[in-house]
């Protein structure tokens, strides 16, 4: 049976910056974690791409694009609530102009 971790974004960052500010190998790395090879390949590859600017497939490492995702999120809300509200406007008003005498 295999048992599923969920790593928080500071502890991804912390292994994956052991391979690349510390210059450990993978291996002395995932010594030093406690985490598997593949899944510390896939943190380096996505916090290198994230040093360099490109945006996180998932969730992401760098408290910039860590705010940068809640900033998008909170984006998609306001414009769904405005969405919502243009539309419940439209309705008020053509049930004002149904109900005005003519």
């Amino acid at each position: 049976m295999t048992r599923k971790t969920q790593f928080t974004a500071q502890f991804r960052r912390e292994a994956a910056s052991l391979v690349l500010d510390k210059s450990q190998t993978y291996k002395e790395a995932c010594d030093a974690t406690g985490v598997n090879e593949n899944m510390l390949y896939r943190w380096v590859a996505q916090l290198r791409a994230e040093r360099s600017g490109s945006p996180p497939a998932g969730m992401a490492q760098t408290p910039d694009q860590q705010r940068i995702q809640e900033l998008e999120e909170r984006i998609r809300c306001l414009e769904m609530e405005r969405d919502i509200l243009k539309k419940a406007a439209a309705l008020l008003i053509t049930d004002d102009f149904k109900s005005m005498p003519r």
